[in-house]
């Protein structure tokens, strides 16, 4: 049974960890989208302008269908970075409708737009798996997520076992868990993860990997 770590920044070199890097049009390179690696692939909102969406969103919509292309993402909204949020959402919204196109879930970014994630999702009404990763708020904002259908993905912040996100972690029975671009292994996210359910490593790796296929294969 593998590690799976959801949302990277870099390439695993170990057979016992699957890890899905994230790429953005306009800021990485490209060259990776023909290999075999898995990868997330979309239009981060501090790179993204609504000027050039037609463009990236075509370019975008060409790689979503390979095979390597697991997600769609990160993508998302950021009212510290970034274009207005009214841009932010239109650019958000053409790629949700992308990923319920190609049937893959969504890597979610964002900062201070809870509000507006919640309101684009019940206005859109699709069932395209919706992961909001690196989540540090509070138990409320968590669980009202989880309620309306959100994953959530954990990163460094539960090493630290005072944390928000420590702390709903350990109240919750589904979660996903990434390295994000901290120096940090995701084996050691997972024994943090593993201290805060009460539990071995072995049987939340079971449980993460079971839940994984779940989500990647939805359709």
């Amino acid at each position: 049974m593998q590690f799976i770590d959801i949302h990277t920044h870099s390439f695993s070199h170990s057979d016992e960890v699957v890890a899905i890097k994230s790429f953005s049009f306009g800021e990485d390179d490209l060259s990776f989208f023909s290999g075999s690696e898995p990868i997330a692939v979309g239009l981060h909102p501090w790179h993204a302008k609504l000027e050039s969406l037609e463009t990236q969103l075509a370019e975008l919509t060409k790689v979503a269908n390979q095979k390597n292309v697991w997600f769609i993402g990160e993508c998302g909204l950021d009212k510290l970075q970034g274009e207005s949020i009214a841009n932010q959402l239109q650019i958000f919204k053409a790629q949700i409708l992308l990923a319920h196109q190609v049937k893959k879930p969504l890597i979610i970014h964002c900062v201070k737009a809870f509000d507006e994630l919640i309101a684009l999702k019940k206005t859109l009404n699709i069932n395209v798996p919706m992961l909001v990763h690196g989540f540090n708020k509070s138990e409320q904002l968590g669980n009202q997520l989880q309620h309306l259908g959100f994953h959530l993905s954990f990163g460094k912040a539960i090493l630290n076992s005072d944390s928000a996100a420590a702390k709903l972690l350990a109240t919750l029975p589904h979660f996903f868990l990434e390295t994000d671009d901290a120096d940090v292994e995701i084996e050691e996210i997972y024994t943090a993860a593993a201290n805060l359910k009460k539990c071995n490593v072995e049987a939340l790796k079971a449980r993460i990997f079971a839940d994984f296929k779940n989500l990647k294969y939805f359709n």
